[in-house]
């Protein structure tokens, strides 16, 4: 017994009380405030394994004596973590946001260094972390109420003339009745001569999941213009 009891109040033991706090607080981020919007399944998977393995890859990496850590490791590791990108395909920004804070919630939650010994005063630390938790978890949600995110597609057109300025109602009048989106806006991207078509990116209201593009269709930034 007196094994276990030291077991659960060494380093380690506390670290697991940050990580079940981190776990929810991230869980509750991802499942209540992302996902509930965006329904991406594959981002959710995403996102609540990243926080488990950059939680305890960061926390071994400072070492089990925490007085150790320095705020330049930290920093660096952030850094590194922060500029993870997949390959496989693009992230939207919205996505890479949530994946930036769930990130920087593991990365604090990991190296939080505790300045009592276990008892109330180890709660007042915890408390801490609570209090940091909900800051972000506020702002979050205020953001998602008070900014509407329209949805983004892209669509390969065949009727490159009406994509000429003065043909906009022409245009968006025609893609509503091809497509049934309320669209708010189109951008024209890359023009393709031999086969007579055009790269349209638009964005329409909906219930669809945020921010979603294709990636079949590889335009540059530089290409896209407003019509």
């Amino acid at each position: 017994m007196d094994y276990i009891f030291n077991f659960f109040v060494s380093d380690f033991g506390y670290a697991l009380l940050r990580f079940a706090l981190c776990m929810l607080v991230n869980w509750v981020i991802i499942d209540r405030l992302y996902y509930k919007k965006s329904r991406r399944r594959d981002f959710y998977f995403t996102f609540m394994l990243m926080s488990v393995a950059i939680f305890f890859l960061v926390f071994f990496m400072m070492g089990m004596d925490r007085g150790k850590a320095t705020m330049g490791v930290g920093l660096g590791l952030f850094g590194i973590f922060s500029i993870m990108r997949y390959r496989t395909d693009t992230m939207p920004v919205r996505e890479m946001t949530y994946l930036f804070i769930i990130i920087c919630l593991s990365v604090v939650h990991a190296m939080f260094d505790a300045e009592s010994e276990w008892g109330i005063a180890i709660l007042l630390d915890l408390l801490k972390l609570a209090i940091i938790d909900a800051i972000v978890m506020s702002f979050i949600v205020m953001c998602e109420r008070s900014l509407k995110i329209l949805n983004t597609k892209l669509i390969q057109y065949d009727r490159p003339e009406l994509c000429k300025p003065e043909n906009k109602e022409k245009l968006i009048a025609d893609l509503e009745e091809r497509t049934g989106l309320k669209i708010r806006k189109v951008e024209v991207g890359g023009f393709d001569f031999l086969k007579d078509t055009v790269v349209l990116r638009v964005t329409y209201d909906g219930s669809g999941k945020a921010n979603e593009v294709d990636g079949q269709f590889k335009v540059r930034k530089s290409q896209w213009r407003n019509v």
